[in-house]
């Protein structure tokens, strides 16, 4: 099925980029020099295909990604400071004239939709890989966009997009429109800015969070506000357009978004389920109609909502870039798009006509994006930061691509996005693609930090998700079946043991003073663990693990949890291979096969991590109780701490105040996002220990309660 070969792969034109001479004829400059102006993942993607067509890079860093691999991609790497310096457009502009670089890519986010940056690039001689500025300008101002698509005849959500931004004028609006209201920044995407509001009584408190939100993403303006109708049961459904410079404009397919937190996608598909032909190829024709009234050219995204009550599809908006979901764009259709913008920025023809796309649609099967996203789906979707400790990741072949900007070792810093990777699949239908991502996030092993990924394995085993029932409040829909609770077998908590005594005895450190690791001594070796996963119904609890050796590679071991009586596992023949923190468990129990891997991260509160049957648990190596009671040691139940690096937004409370459980405390931003942290416990707050400005590293003290008043 995939044997189809992009005839259109050769080395020509796009190394000449055109430009206007004093008698209006086409003058032909080569290009030489990219620069990369972007971080991550695509940074690595753009480069890798800029190096397949000879073109020269010049990457871009920050000082939090001096040691990323975007930053070692490139034979030429340029440092810009402050995490900020991304944004920086005029700095890096000079750049790349003082470095005699002729062409800009933006990627995506930052710098890549600011029409006053592909304006000064082009008033430079710079080449921008991009839509021209009018088109960025016309199709970023959500306000304007609307205008322009109701003009040329595509479908709007019905709602006021004008000037009249006073709080009273927005609610009257929203008032006509009808509850529940969909808010949004007229500079918004991501998800930045936007907030549903369900009735009246909590509009103008969602109308200040949206603004701040949107001002702190987005900067000036940002807090100019958009009040559409909320569709009840929306999909998001987007078609990937491309248009020339010779005013040709094809759609490659569309891709269902549908599945999303926080208003920003976690999962992509094409060609979207459960989709009539006649609806599809409309979509396609709007999408294409959108782009040609604002006379569009290079890679753009035409995003819809489509009600599933109705069946009726409306323009949302445009990105005037190229998507972070465009792989599976180019898994169903065989091109590579990042090729395309480079041919179509040197002024070439599109190298496929709307009839040979859809041709190759029609033989191509399905695809499917995950975003693999540092975050914990069991605690919120919290944001999250660390070191890869252990980076283990699936095959990858002509079915299965990994888009990634992080190795084993790498941080993934609190100041951007959190997205680690992105796993793309395909099959010859649908339902082959959702089994090929599930068995490939089953070999993704990540430790150091929370990801994504135990979520999406549910989320692929979904009843609903595999009938391609998606909408944009799924996860909501079906959280608790998403969410169910976990039953940790024994035997995870016996390779857990096996795994430590394996790597070495003095990892464990354990407190009680005798001899560890193997030995047919008869001594007992007695290992604590507690349980970290969220979604274990026994979260928190101790699992105290005894492990004796009865001969070469014999065990035995006895397991006892909380008040059940121990549980005793005999027989279990067991052999190692170890790393530096790490040990691959080959064992034989009486009843099942197991391999194992068992990582210890001894600076991060000594978490266990096993991965076993596709499946991962977190653990941590905790002293006994008794030991703890000897040393005077106390868990501490009197404050709340940080979850993540972040900075403090607003205290909710003040010294004094009485709260109930789930009373919000302290509003935090962390990788542009706004988190809400509300209290465990009723009690009588006695401290603020930040102020609104303040940054804090994570597990930092935010607010400390009275103690006679804290739960035990």
């Amino acid at each position: 099925m995939r044997a189809i070969k992009p005839q259109y792969l050769r080395r020509c034109a796009f190394s000449r980029h055109l430009s206007t001479g004093p008698l209006g004829q086409p003058q032909i400059t080569p290009i030489t020099s990219l620069l990369i102006a972007n971080r991550g993942e695509i940074a690595l993607r753009i480069n890798k295909t800029a190096n397949r067509l000879g073109i020269q890079t010049t990457t871009l860093y920050t000082d939090p990604d001096a040691s990323s691999q975007h930053a070692a991609c490139s034979p030429h790497a340029i440092g810009l400071g402050a995490p900020n310096g991304y944004l920086d457009g005029d700095r890096i502009v000079r750049l790349a004239k003082q470095h005699g670089i002729q062409a800009l890519h933006p990627g995506y986010g930052f710098l890549s939709e600011n029409p006053a940056f592909a304006r000064r690039c082009e008033e430079e001689g710079i080449v921008f890989v991009g839509p021209p500025a009018q088109a960025m300008a016309d199709m970023g101002d959500k306000a304007r966009s609307k205008e322009i698509m109701i003009d040329a005849g595509v479908p709007c959500v019905p709602g006021y997009h004008g000037s009249d931004q006073g709080e009273m004028e927005l609610l009257n609006h929203a008032k006509d429109v009808k509850f529940p209201i969909l808010l949004k920044s007229v500079k918004g995407g991501g998800g930045k800015g936007m907030r549903i509001v369900m009735e009246e009584g909590e509009f103008l408190q969602q109308l200040k969070s949206a603004r701040a939100e949107a001002r702190a993403s987005f900067g000036e303006g940002g807090e100019v506000m958009l009040v559409e109708k909320y569709i009840v049961r929306p999909r998001h459904v987007e078609v990937q357009v491309f248009a020339d410079k010779h005013g040709n404009c094809v759609a490659l397919g569309e891709r269902d978004c549908s599945i999303q937190r926080r208003h920003q996608k976690i999962l992509e598909e094409s060609p979207a389920p459960n989709l009539d032909d006649v609806t599809r190829l409309d979509l396609w024709e709007k999408a294409r109609t959108a782009a040609l009234a604002v006379g569009y050219v290079g890679a753009g995204t035409v995003e819809f909502i489509l009600d599933k009550d109705s069946g009726e599809f409306y323009f949302m908006e445009m990105n005037t870039r190229l998507q972070v979901e465009h792989p599976v764009s180019e898994m169903v259709t065989g091109t590579d798009l990042v090729e395309w913008q480079f041919r179509v920025a040197a002024g070439e023809k599109l190298p496929l006509t709307q009839k040979e796309i859809m041709e190759r649609i029609q033989e191509r099967g399905a695809a499917i994006e995950a975003r693999i996203y540092a975050e914990s789906p069991e605690r919120g979707f919290l944001p999250d930061s660390g070191k890869l400790v252990h980076l283990a990741t699936p095959e990858v072949d002509e079915d299965v691509r990994i888009d990634a900007g992080f190795v084993e070792g790498d941080t993934v810093t609190e100041a951007y996005d959190g997205m680690i990777a992105k796993l793309i699949v395909c099959g010859d239908d649908r339902e082959t693609a959702i089994r090929k991502m599930e068995l490939a996030l089953r070999n993704y092993e990540v430790v150091g930090l929370s990801t994504n990924i135990e979520f999406l394995k549910r989320l692929c085993k979904s009843a609903a998700f595999i009938e391609g029932d998606v909408e944009t409040g799924f996860i909501e829909k079906w959280k608790n079946e998403l969410f169910s609770p976990i039953i940790v077998k024994a035997e995870v908590y016996v390779q857990a043991a096996l795994g430590l005594l394996a790597l070495s005895p003095a990892s464990v450190g354990l407190p009680h003073g005798g001899s560890l690791g193997f030995g047919r001594d008869g001594v007992e070796r007695r290992l604590f663990f507690k349980s970290l996963d969220a979604l274990n119904e026994k979260e928190g609890e101790i699992i105290e693990v005894s492990i004796i050796q009865k001969d070469n590679q014999v065990f035995g071991a006895k397991i006892t949890r909380g008040n059940e009586g121990p549980q005793i596992i005999e027989n279990i023949v067991s052999s190692s291979t170890l790393s530096a923190g790490k040990a691959t468990l080959a064992t034989v129990f009486p009843e099942t096969r197991i391999d194992t891997t068992v990582v210890q991260d001894a600076n991060n509160d000594n978490k266990i991590t096993i991965f076993q049957h596709g499946g991962k648990t977190e653990l941590s190596l905790v002293s006994p109780r008794w030991y703890e009671k000897a040393l005077g040691l106390k868990e501490a139940t009197t404050s709340v701490a940080a979850p993540m690096p972040c900075k403090i937004l607003k205290n909710e409370v003040k010294e004094g105040d009485k709260v109930v459980k789930g009373a919000p405390l302290v509003v935090i931003e962390s990788m542009k996002m706004e988190t809400v942290i509300r209290s465990p416990q009723d009690g009588v707050i006695k401290r603020l220990a930040h102020k609104e400005g303040d940054k804090c590293k994570a597990g930092t003290v935010l607010v400390v309660f009275e103690e006679d008043f804290a739960v035990e």
